[in-house]
C-alpha cells in the first residue's frame, strides 16, 4: 500500500474540485485531486454544461439555416448530420478535458485516478483496481458532485428512457420525446432535439416552468419555447413507464387528482433535478451530519469533522459549475489561512436556450414574501436597435431595485444573449450599485446591453426608446 502525505486532498475533479485545487496550489500549498471518471471536469465537462451546449448552439445553427437564413436573403439546402455533430461534441468535451489535466501539472497539483473514500480527518483511501493508495493530509475537501435524480416507476436505461447522460449521445433524432421536468436540463435539451425535428412534449408536476426563476420570466420563456413547437402538460404527474421495443409509453395523471392518461414516445428524458453524489465516501462511519442527501458545513465550509470540508454540489446552495468553483476558491484560501467567501445571492442562474433566459438575486414573488417594497424598471428587445438588426427581438430585461435606496435587488432577463448581460448586473450588485449607476453608465450603441440601461432608467420611469 503506497502512501503520499498533502497540505490538501480534494475528492473530486469537477469544476470545485479542480478549481479549488489550482487555488491551493497557487497558495503554496501541496495538493492532490482526486477523480475516479478518469477525465477531469466532473459532470459540467463531461456530460453535462459543455456538451450540452455544445449541442445546443449546432442544433441552433441549423434550426436557424432552416427557418431564419432565408429572411438575411440566404437561400440553401440543410441536411443534418448528426454523426459529426456528436463527434463535434464529443471533440470539444475531449480538448476542454485534456487543457484541465495540463492547468494541474502546470500548477503541480497531483492528479490521482480513482474512486477516494475518507478514512479519518487525516486519511484518504483511492481505490485503484487491486490496489490502493492512501493519502495523508491535514484537509480533506469533499467535491463529489451531483447526480440526476431518479423518478420512482420510471427506470433509466440509457436508451429509451434516458438521464441527461443519454439525451446527449442518441443515435437518432426521436420522431417523439417525451421530457419529464421542465427545469433548466429538460428545456435545454429538449430544444436541442426539438432542433432537430423531434416532436417535443414537456412534462411538469408544478403548475410552472422553471421553478425558483421569476415567475413573470417563466411565462414569457414558455411562451416563446411553444412558438417554437414545445408542448408543455404542467400540472401532472408521471407514475409509471413501460419501455418496448417501439417505444416508451408513460401514465401520467393531473396533480390535483383525475383520470390518469397514457402518452407514448419513442424516447423518455427524466430531468427532475440532481442530488448530491457521495455514495462510498464514508460520512456515515464518520459521523458527518447530512440533511436531505447534503452535506452540512459552518461558514468555512467545514463539516461538524475538524479537518473535513466540502463545496458544490454536495452543500447548500444553487447546484451550478460556476457557485462549485466560486466554493473551490473559498475553500482554498480559507484552509491557506486566508479570508475566503461566496455570496449565493450573487449567483446568476442561466438557461441556454433561444432565447437564452438568466436570473441573478432576488425574485418579485421573493421581494413580496419578505415584505421588501421594491421598484420594477422593464425593457423590451423589440425596442432595441441591435435586437432589431439581428432579428432577436423577443423577451425583456426587468430589474428591481429597492424603493428606499434604488440597490439592485435582482434581474431577470429573457433574450438574446441573456447569459452574457445579466453579468453587467451582478457587477453592480457586488458593490452595492444601484439602478441609477447603471442608468447613467454610457453603453455602447447599437448594443444589447443597452436593454439593461433601459430597464435601470425604467425604475425611475424615464426609459427613453420605449
Amino acid at each position: 500500500m503506497a502512501e503520499q502525505t498533502y497540505d490538501v486532498v480534494f475528492i473530486g475533479g469537477g469544476p470545485g474540485g479542480y478549481v479549488g485545487a489550482i487555488r491551493a496550489a497557487q497558495l503554496g500549498l501541496k495538493v492532490a485531486c482526486v477523480e475516479m471518471r478518469g477525465t477531469l471536469g466532473g459532470t459540467c465537462l463531461n456530460v453535462g454544461c459543455i456538451p450540452s451546449k455544445a449541442l445546443l448552439h449546432s442544433s441552433h445553427l441549423y434550426d436557424e439555416a432552416n427557418h431564419a437564413f432565408a429572411a438575411h436573403g440566404i437561400k440553401a439546402q440543410i441536411e443534418l448530420d448528426l454523426k459529426t455533430m456528436l463527434a463535434r461534441k464529443d471533440t470539444v468535451v475531449a480538448d476542454l478535458t485534456k487543457g484541465i489535466e495540463f492547468l494541474l501539472k502546470k500548477n503541480k497539483v497531483d492528479y490521482v485516478i480513482g474512486r477516494g473514500s475518507i478514512v479519518d480527518a487525516g486519511t484518504v483511501a483511492v481505490e485503484q483496481g487491486k490496489k490502493t493508495l492512501t493519502l495523508k493530509t491535514d484537509a480533506i475537501v469533499i467535491a463529489t458532485g451531483s447526480e440526476s435524480t431518479p423518478l420512482p416507476g420510471v427506470a433509466v436505461d440509457e436508451k429509451c428512457i434516458v438521464s441527461s447522460t443519454g439525451a446527449l449521445t442518441l443515435g437518432q433524432v426521436p420522431k417523439s420525446l417525451v421530457v419529464i421536468g421542465a427545469g433548466v436540463i429538460g428545456l435545454e435539451l429538449g430544444s436541442v432535439w426539438r432542433r432537430l425535428g423531434a416532436d417535443v412534449t414537456v412534462v411538469e408536476f408544478l403548475d410552472r416552468i422553471l421553478p425558483g426563476m421569476d415567475g413573470e420570466l417563466a411565462k414569457m420563456a414558455q411562451r416563446l419555447l411553444a412558438r417554437q413547437g414545445l408542448t408543455f402538460r404542467l400540472s401532472t404527474k408521471v407514475t409509471g413507464a413501460k419501455a418496448t421495443a417501439k417505444g416508451v409509453t408513460l401514465t401520467a395523471e393531473p396533480v390535483k387528482g383525475g383520470a390518469a392518461e397514457e402518452l407514448k414516445a419513442d424516447v423518455v428524458l427524466v430531468a427532475i433535478g440532481r442530488r448530491p453524489y457521495t455514495d462510498g465516501l464514508g460520512l456515515e462511519k464518520l459521523g458527518i451530519v447530512t440533511e436531505r442527501g447534503r452535506v452540512v458545513v459552518d461558514h468555512d465550509f467545514q463539516t461538524n469533522v475538524a479537518g473535513i470540508f466540502a463545496i458544490g454540489d454536495t452543500i447548500h446552495g444553487p447546484m451550478l459549475a460556476h457557485k462549485a468553483e466560486e466554493d473551490g476558491v473559498a475553500v482554498a484560501e480559507l484552509i491557506a489561512g486566508k479570508p475566503g467567501h461566496v455570496d449565493y445571492n450573487l449567483v446568476p442562474g442561466v438557461v441556454y436556450t433561444w432565447p437564452e433566459i438568466a436570473g441573478v438575486g432576488r425574485t418579485e414573488e421573493q421581494l413580496k414574501e419578505a415584505g421588501v417594497a421594491y421598484r420594477v424598471g422593464k425593457f423590451p428587445f423589440s425596442a432595441n436597435a441591435r435586437a432589431r438588426t439581428t432579428g432577436e427581438a423577443d423577451g425583456f430585461v426587468k430589474i428591481l431595485a429597492d424603493a428606499g435606496t434604488d440597490a439592485v435587488l435582482g434581474c431577470h432577463i429573457v433574450g438574446p444573449m441573456a447569459g452574457e448581460l445579466i453579468q453587467e448586473v451582478c457587477n453592480v450588485m457586488a458593490f452595492g450599485g444601484s439602478a441609477e449607476d447603471i442608468a447613467r453608465t454610457c453603453h455602447s450603441h447599437p448594443g444589447m446591453a443597452e436593454s439593461v440601461k433601459e430597464a435601470a432608467l425604467a425604475v425611475d420611469g424615464r426609459a427613453i426608446h420605449v
